[in-house]
Formats: C-alpha cells, structure tokens, sequence
C-alpha cells in the first residue's frame, strides 16, 4: 500500500511542478554526489594500489547495482515515487557513512549504495519530469537542468578533494550528508502540495525480464539506450580514469580535481547545445557531439600519461561535447515511450547507468594487463565512433 500524508491547507501556495522545480532538486542531488566524484575513485586506488584492481571493483560493483535496479519498479508500486526518491538519497547518506571507514568492504558497500541512491533518484526523478514537462519542453528541461548543475559539478569535486586533504575523510562524507539531508527535505516541500506534483505514481505489478523483453522489441527505445550508454561510458571513464591519470603522472590529487571541476563547468554550454538543437536538430546535434568526442578522446588516449595536461586538454573538449549529449541525448528516449509503459521502460532505460559502470571499466581491466593507462581513452574513443555511427543511420532527421 502506498504511503500518504494528510496536507495542511496552508501549503497549497507552494510551487506548481516545472522546469525550475526539476532543476532546483537535480542541482542538490549534484551537490549531494558531486563532492565524492573525485574521492570515491582516488580512495579506491589508495586501498587497491592498481588501476586494475580499481576497474575490477568497479565492475563487482556494477554488476550488484544493475541486479538491484530492476527492484525500484517494485518500490515505486508499492512506496509510491515519493518514497523511492527519498530512500535514494537516504541511501547516499549511509553509503558515504561506509565510505568514511576507509576498509575496502566499507569501500565497496558505499560506492554500491551510491549507485544504488543514484539509480533511485534518476528513476522518480525522470517519471516526474515526463508527467508535468511538455514534450515541446524536453529539450529547455534538460539543458536548463544541466546548466545549472554547473554549479554543483564545477565546483564541488574540488571542494571535497579540499576537504578530504585538509580536513580529512570526515570533513567531505559530512559535507555530502548535509546536501543529502537538505535534497530529502526540499523534495518534500515541493511534494507537499494540493497539486498534481503529490500524486503518487502508479505501476502495476511487472516481471522484470518481460519488460526488458518489450524495452528490446522497439528499435527506438534501444537506439535511446544505446545513447545514453555511450553519453554515460564518457562520464564514468572521465570521473575515474582522469584523477588515477593525473596521480600516476605525478601531479597529484588537486589536480584530478581540478581537471574533474572544468570539465563539469563546460555543463553550462548545454545552454548553447539547445540553441545549436534548434538549428540542425536534434539527430544532428548528437552525431556531432559523437564526431567531437571519438576524435577528442583518442587524442587523449595518444597522449596519455606521459603529457597529462595535453590528455586533460583533449578530455575537456570531449566533455563539451559529451555537456550537449547531457542536453539532448534523452529526447529519443522522451518521445519514443509510450505512456502507458512509462515507469517499466524507465526503470530498464536506466540501467545504461549500471552497465556503463560495469562494461567498460571490465574492458579497461583486461587491457590494462597488457597496456597502459592511455589505453582506456582509445578504446573509449571507438566506443563513441560506433554510438556515432548508429545514431546517424537509425535517428530520424525529424525528432
């Protein structure tokens, strides 16, 4: 049975659910993850001491969140959205109360949680967005949304290697459980209104592998996928690999952070995606931001470790284009869904997150036994070639 609350009358006067709601909260949840984006990878090296061994738990880690995200469709039928958002960032304070113990049990128990809390939160979060968005308004949505979690990306990444330098681990773990906190306590306020924002979210009862079943019988929710999958292998190579980079160049941690912080302010050129949307539309906006980022990231693979700032060169121009893949790479997934399946195929277009946290960082294990670690951007950068490729031959060139 879903859980309800009575409403007092005198909170009928906040917000009515749009654009600005959906950034405000995705902005917090920036904050609420970004500050351990650096720390998270640069503690695991510090336990393991292997970039190998790194991949490996990342993929462990991988596997057990992509088995647990086919159970928020359960949580949603039975908690409601509101409830399932609020245990996702629940679950990001005990993972970085895990984190805090600085065991590799606690490491891996927290980094599984995350992505756990993670998973939780994109899931409600995008079921809210296409009830109360227009379709007309995808678009200014996302990019509106990314553009303003420049703020959290841009900076928090520094500010928790800050704080876990100077402090320690308490200072940035405290820190991320503080925005936590004030996520869960904004996302009820703005839930706790007359309006359509209130109503729970329905699911009826599902068997996860019938949905994956239908999710793969439409090419359009596949090709959506396959999008996202290539946008997220980017981010998620980008946040590991770059701070291990950087600290086995010898350059040391800051500047992992550093590099991590520019490119998540280049989040603010999805600003400038939307208008180039607007021009050439929304197949060729995506097939660019492939093209850059193919060509980007293999340079960056080239230069590797013995010239890391020319590889953190080449890997911002890649996060520029991967900022307007973050604009506009959901829209094939927006418009190709039905209504009627949207909380089941949402739930299953979600584990592009999962498995780009578990596919690629397994690839970059096994060739990081023979190779260096400038193997891991080429190999990327043949990922976004082929994500190019599919995008321009099955994307209409009216979306």
């Amino acid at each position: 049975m879903a859980l309800n609350v009575r409403h007092p009358i005198w909170l009928s006067a906040t917000p009515s659910p749009g654009v600005r709601t959906f950034a405000t909260l995705f902005l917090l949840e920036t904050m609420a993850r970004a500050s351990t984006a650096t720390i998270v990878p640069l503690q695991a090296y510090e336990l393991l001491a292997d970039e190998r061994q790194v991949s490996f738990l990342y993929t462990a880690v991988g596997l057990v969140a992509l088995a647990a995200s086919f159970a928020i469709p359960v949580m949603i039928r039975r908690l409601s959205r509101r409830w399932t958002y609020t245990i996702g960032a629940l679950a990001l304070c005990v993972a970085y109360l895990a984190l805090w113990s600085q065991t590799v049990s606690g490491q891996a128990t927290g980094m599984l949680l995350r992505v756990f809390g993670t998973s939780c939160l994109n899931i409600a979060l995008s079921l809210y967005v296409m009830d109360f968005i227009r379709k007309q308004d995808f678009v200014r949505n996302d990019a509106t949304r990314m553009a303003i979690s420049t703020i959290g990306w841009s900076s928090a990444p520094t500010i928790g290697v800050w704080l876990y330098t100077g402090i320690g681990p308490a200072g940035v773990y405290v820190w991320s459980i503080a925005w936590s906190t004030i996520l869960i306590a904004v996302f009820w306020y703005f839930r706790l209104t007359e309006n359509k924002v209130i109503v729970p979210g329905r699911i009826a009862p599902s068997n996860p592998l019938r949905n994956v079943r239908r999710f793969l019988a439409q090419p359009r929710l596949r090709l959506a996928w396959t999008i996202a999958f290539g946008r997220s292998c980017f981010w998620v190579t980008f946040f590991v690999y770059v701070p291990i980079t950087m600290v086995a160049a010898g350059e040391g941690k800051a500047a992992g952070a550093y590099v991590i912080s520019a490119g998540n302010a280049l989040l603010i050129s999805a600003l400038l995606w939307q208008r180039i949307n607007g021009r050439i539309g929304v197949r060729g906006a995506i097939v660019s931001c492939f093209a850059i980022l193919a060509v980007s990231v293999f340079c960056a693979g080239v230069a590797g470790v013995t010239a890391p700032w020319w590889t953190a060169g080449f890997l911002l121009v890649g996060a520029f284009a991967a900022s307007g893949l973050d604009a506009i790479g959901a829209v094939p997934f927006y418009r190709a869904v039905h209504v009627h399946e949207r909380p089941e195929m949402t739930a299953v277009y979600r584990t592009y997150m999962d498995v780009s946290e578990l596919a690629p960082l397994f690839v970059y294990g096994v060739l990081l036994t023979w190779f260096g670690l400038g193997v891991v951007f080429i190999a990327l950068s043949g990922l976004m070639l082929v994500c190019g490729l599919i995008s321009l031959r099955h994307l209409p060139r009216r979306l």
